[in-house]
């Protein structure tokens, strides 16, 4: 039977871990704020919001909370985030996304100062990533490493296919993978024979938005099988990119949704922020 890789146990150990350090920390006088910004009131993204706000307090860091109305112009956000950057007791922003239609999501991330990007998004954090500098690491794939690294899943020299190349997860991870010495594919839309090309995946990673797109036909057998995806299916239970009923029988070790994926991302988060006050260590 495949080893069931339990995102909430590892997210709470890191949390713990980063609770301590933080204490720690505080001991010194080092702190950190976290700034979330939120525009209108999408149901997900206000739960997204008050999950991170719940996170920070629970590490013992503090969270300064803007939410703006839907009407919020570009220039508004723009003028709260340049504030932000220059306000020395905020040590990371974060921006919440998606944003309405009339604010364009590109220039509020290039807005974000590189050194407060708790997100990794700004197009310096992917540089600082890509060439293997010091820098915040994306939260989804960082979480993903320390799922399987805390799971006791080698990474070094195993075939690793990341399916889905966006900007938020499948072209960090494949960076991430690469630091870690695995061999990466990164498969897509336009990607022939993307069933074989999965099947050579020691680790499948399978970030493509599609409902219970991947089947057994695509998994090695054996192979690692980790679910960036959340969709609810037919019967409004929650469910993944992965058909998990049918892949979990060939797998060695596979992510559930809920429950896999999902919570590390915040728990990555928080780390970054923790970075923040481990930088003011290292500079006093």
């Amino acid at each position: 039977m495949a080893q069931l890789i339990d995102g909430k146990k590892i997210s709470k150990q890191i949390k713990d871990e980063l609770k301590e350090e933080v204490q720690r920390l505080g001991e010194i006088g080092k702190n950190a704020c976290l700034a979330v910004v939120q525009v209108g009131n999408d149901p997900a993204s206000s739960v997204y919001v008050n999950n991170k706000k719940k996170a920070c307090a629970y590490i013992g860091i503090g969270s300064k909370s803007y939410e703006l109305p839907e009407a919020t112009t570009e220039e508004e956000l723009v003028a709260l985030v340049e504030d932000l950057n220059a306000d020395e007791t905020v040590n990371g922003i974060l921006v919440q996304l998606p944003l309405p239609a009339h604010i364009d999501a590109d220039r509020i991330i290039r807005t974000i100062s590189p050194d407060k990007d708790v997100d990794g998004f700004h197009p310096v954090s992917v540089g600082r990533l890509w060439i293997g500098e010091k820098g915040f690491l994306s939260c989804t794939p960082a979480g993903i490493i320390q799922l399987l690294k805390r799971s006791g899943i080698a990474i070094e020299g195993k075939e690793c296919v990341v399916i889905g190349r966006s900007n938020i997860v499948g072209k960090p991870m494949a960076a991430l993978l690469l630091r870690e010495n695995g061999t990466v594919t990164v498969a897509h839309s336009r990607t022939k024979d993307l069933k074989e090309v999965a099947k050579r995946a020691d680790i499948l990673i399978v970030a493509i938005g599609k409902k219970k797109f991947i089947t057994a036909e695509y998994v090695k057998e054996g192979a690692v099988v980790i679910d960036v995806g959340m969709h609810r299916d037919e019967n409004n239970h929650l469910c993944g990119d992965v058909d998990f009923e049918d892949v979990e029988p060939h797998t060695s070790a596979i992510t559930p949704v809920p429950g896999g994926v999902g919570p590390m991302t915040i728990a990555m988060l928080m780390d970054n922020c923790v970075e923040t006050m481990r930088t003011q260590e290292e500079r006093s």
